[in-house]
């Protein structure tokens, strides 16, 4: 496979250098542990809301849970600044990995489920908690499928990695 350019050019950026070699605590793995946090706010409380409709916790009422979407999107906006960022770091390897882009899938569909679940289960506020049960159960069973694919993929991105950096194999 041809790596294009593009990417040794990014990888040679001032900002891709400094985060993917630098020793500050502010560098790769600061944003990494910024990520795991913004996924444990977005996946979090997905699933909370998701098992909560699908039976979990039945004495936990359902339309409190709404106050977690502010709680989702600011978690997504940490992944979204921080993904770009760790992306920076590591072009070659991330834009040559097939699975990145099945996450971004998977990420993509999780958040659209989400916005759904938002509108159609808490968007009518006449709706009783049976109401949105019924109206969420297929939502959020494909809310847990899409998060727990994103999730998983994103753990194995490291290791289906076919380069390290611009040319050279991954772990090599």
């Amino acid at each position: 496979m041809a790596v294009p350019e593009i990417l040794h050019t990014i990888e040679n950026t001032a900002l891709s250098t400094w985060l993917r070699e630098s020793p500050s605590v502010f560098g790769f793995y600061f944003l990494l542990t910024f990520h795991t946090i913004g996924m444990s706010l977005l996946v979090g409380g997905n699933a909370a809301i998701d098992l909560r409709i699908l039976g979990a916790a039945p004495s936990i009422p359902l339309k409190p849970l709404k106050g977690l979407f502010n709680i989702m999107w600011t978690g997504l906006g940490i992944n979204v600044t921080t993904g770009i960022l760790l992306l920076l770091a590591y072009p070659t390897k991330e834009f040559t990995n097939p699975d990145l882009y099945v996450k971004l899938a998977f990420i993509t569909l999780g958040v659209i489920t989400m916005q759904k679940v938002n509108i159609q289960v808490f968007g009518d506020s006449n709706l009783n908690e049976s109401a949105m049960i019924a109206k969420g159960k297929v939502l959020a069973r494909w809310s847990l499928f899409f998060w727990i694919g994103a999730v998983t993929l994103g753990r194995l991105l490291p290791e289906t990695a076919i380069y390290g950096t611009f040319g050279h194999p991954a772990g090599g």
